[in-house]
């Protein structure tokens, strides 16, 4: 007889006992065969912080230690091993706290076999060397105020505040501890500062340094080689363990699997009744607000840090050239609002271009960021390639975010050791031609008081800039060619994307657009590219300025399959049935999207995307009326529109080379073959 009041708690997760002494792994990872492989090895450090539960003033303090090891640039830990020349990129994520026990992990990739000793001992006496002399105190002041922003300010991005809230909770909650305690970090904030002021910093970090790392013999060094066989070799393990499982069943068992099999795709292909939907609480169209949310031109107090300078690049409806501006952003408190403006400026003019080895290690920084996009972002790679193909917008984005980016990087790193003279010259003279009081547009995000204070202080910065770029501005009209392409890189999974241009089918932009792309996305592509077909995501775009809607899907074990999913969307729109609670939904959906909540910088931001997209209020209002009044025949005539992917779309998948190779066997050269790893 079974007893539940005895049984064990089958759910729980067991603390893992920390190792006497450390263990050392060395295995093989799935690598391109071009290059030079002796250069591609990884080693990384991890050690298990502790078997029991810490307190939260604990946690806080090893965040603050992490934050002072690899937090930022100048950070002694990353900027030592970078610095170093042992390799391209760090790896290990630091301080890792959301499981049972905390971890922390810190290595490299990119380094020869050669150094990977080097790489170990250099980490160690890092490590030795802080906990003996300390951190420099203005550092640990900055890290107190960086860490301390964060949190007051809790900006998650596009990423839902109460989603993000809840996550936190989850993290221990799972582990039977306190739900609230991740949340409450006042006290424990408080209480460091004013241990920190009390004893200094060294008597706070130095001994966390040596009893969770230096002293702590649950070290695991993992060190991984690179081979351009095992992807083969493991899909034919896998294929051979098939054939076993299957040899191995009856006739009876392969029917039973059959019939099992097409009961699941029946079941994952029909759609949940309407009386189960309807236990789901919902919104009704009466609780949306009928007007969009407007940003007045005085806003709302800051108090964070922080500066950024990026590329933006838009396409414009209506017009040939796109929008392309670098954009620098910063937050600072209201008081300090003339040491942002020159900080940005020192961080525009003032930089100089002649530090060699530290350009290298950005370019090479950036070639390893860019390599583990292909690998776990490939749908991004993928899209920008499609939109390369499709408008100048695009064609400018793919240069310096794609794979024609990468292969930039590629050649430039080798032309750092052989032309640095021309080299630093070109980043001068791209300065020059891009910084002008001309060309300048200050976006302030403000209380009243703020920005009237602030007038001088920005006048200041634009005198100082130069009047006039070096450059005349010109139009371009480049795309990559529109062939079907394949991005070809070590993997056993896929990221598959079709695109074209609606607008060049005669389609009028209509808000129904918003909301019929998102119920495609969250039924008829959930439904076949990820429940029925196995990728761990499918979805669509539409980018409403360039008109180009893109399918894409994400580590899916599929390729012309998925391809023939996109391609069978207009007859999925031509027969849709939907009543009108599903639609109410799709709609409230979307409307969830356009008013998504907002901190103070990103209200501003969005303001200023607007003006230079031309966005008018009027528009906005249109749309959303638009929105709101979405109706079935509106998805039943987007169908024609859509059709445009199927009839004249470019396909671009980041894929393993298996795949491709059986694909353009079953559809005679589908796709160009692009090696990119």
């Amino acid at each position: 007889m079974f007893d539940a009041s005895t049984a064990p708690n089958e759910s729980k997760v067991e603390p893992q006992k920390l190792f006497s002494e450390p263990v050392r792994i060395v295995e093989k990872y799935p690598a391109g065969d071009g290059g030079d492989l002796k250069k591609k090895h990884m080693v990384c450090l991890n050690w298990l912080l502790s078997d029991k539960p810490l307190d939260l003033q604990t946690e806080l303090t090893l965040g603050f230690l992490d934050h002072l090891l690899l937090g930022t640039p100048a950070s002694p830990l990353r900027k030592v091993l970078l610095e170093s020349g042992l390799g391209d990129a760090i790896i290990g994520g630091g301080v890792e706290d959301e499981l049972l026990q905390p971890q922390f992990s810190i290595g490299l990739k990119g380094v020869s076999d050669d150094d990977i000793p080097k790489v170990e001992e250099l980490i160690m006496s890092s490590l030795r060397k802080l906990a003996e002399e300390g951190f420099d105190t203005e550092a640990v002041e900055a890290s107190m105020n960086t860490i301390e922003f964060s949190l007051r300010e809790n900006n998650t991005g596009s990423f839902p505040r109460g989603l993000s809230l809840m996550l936190r909770s989850m993290g221990k909650w799972i582990y039977d501890m306190d739900p609230f305690e991740p949340l409450k970090y006042e006290q424990p904030l408080l209480d460091l500062k004013a241990r920190i002021a009390e004893e200094g910093s060294k008597a706070v970090f130095s001994p966390l340094i040596e009893k969770f790392i230096l002293n702590n013999p649950h070290c695991v060094t993992i060190e991984m080689q690179p081979d351009p066989e095992k992807a083969s070799r493991d899909e034919a393990a896998e294929k051979e363990n098939l054939e076993k499982v299957k040899a191995s069943m009856t006739e009876e068992d392969l029917a039973e699997l059959a019939r099992a099999t097409e009961e699941l795709k029946l079941k994952q292909e029909t759609p949940d009744p309407p009386e189960a939907l309807k236990c789901v609480p919902s919104l009704s169209l009466h609780d949306i607000p009928k007007e969009p949310i407007r940003i007045p031109t005085e806003l709302i107090g800051r108090k964070t840090g922080g500066i950024s300078v990026y590329p933006f690049t838009s396409s414009i409806r209506g017009k040939e050239d796109p929008c392309s501006h670098i954009i620098v952003r910063g937050k600072s408190m209201a008081g300090r609002a003339d040491d942002l403006f020159n900080l940005i400026n020192c961080v525009l003019q003032e930089v100089q271009f002649t530090d060699q080895q530290r350009f290298k290690q950005f370019v090479s920084q950036s070639k390893a960021r860019m390599e583990n996009r292909l690998r776990g972002g490939g749908h991004g790679i993928a899209a920008a390639r499609m939109d390369a193909k499709l408008n100048v917008a695009g064609w400018i984005s793919e240069q310096m975010g794609g794979v024609s980016y990468l292969e930039f990087l590629q050649a430039l790193e080798e032309k750092v050791d052989n032309d640095w003279a021309g080299i630093s010259s070109s980043l001068e003279e791209i300065r020059k031609s891009l910084l002008s009081k001309e060309g300048c547009l200050v976006n302030m995000t403000a209380d009243g008081k703020t920005l009237s204070n602030t007038g001088k202080v920005v006048g200041k910065f634009l005198d100082l800039l130069p009047s006039k770029s070096l450059v005349e501005r010109a139009s371009w009209n480049v795309r990559l060619p529109s062939n079907n392409e394949a991005i070809v890189i070590p993997t056993q999974v896929n990221y598959v994307g079709k695109a074209a241009n609606l607008y060049n089918r005669g389609y009028q932009l209509s808000g129904s657009a918003y909301v019929i792309s998102k119920h495609i996305s969250n039924t008829w592509l959930w439904d076949r590219v990820r429940v029925s077909g196995g990728a761990y995501g499918g979805f669509c775009n539409f980018d409403t300025h360039s008109g180009v809607f893109t399918f894409l899907s994400y580590r899916d074990p599929n390729l012309l399959k998925t391809l023939d999913i996109y391609d069978g969307t207009g007859d999925f729109l031509r027969e849709l049935k939907m009543d009108d609670d599903t639609l109410t939904k799709a709609i409230i959906g979307t409307i969830g999207d356009v008013d998504a909540y907002q901190l103070p910088d990103a209200k501003g931001y969005s303001s200023l995307v607007r003006y230079l997209l031309g966005i008018t209020e009027e528009e906005r209002q249109r749309r959303r009326e638009e929105i709101l009044s979405t109706s079935l025949k509106d998805f039943k005539e987007f169908a024609d529109a859509i059709d445009a992917v199927k009839d004249n779309g470019v396909a671009v998948a980041v894929a393993s080379p298996d795949d491709v190779e059986t694909a353009n066997k079953e559809r005679l050269n589908f796709f160009q073959v692009k090696k990119a790893l």
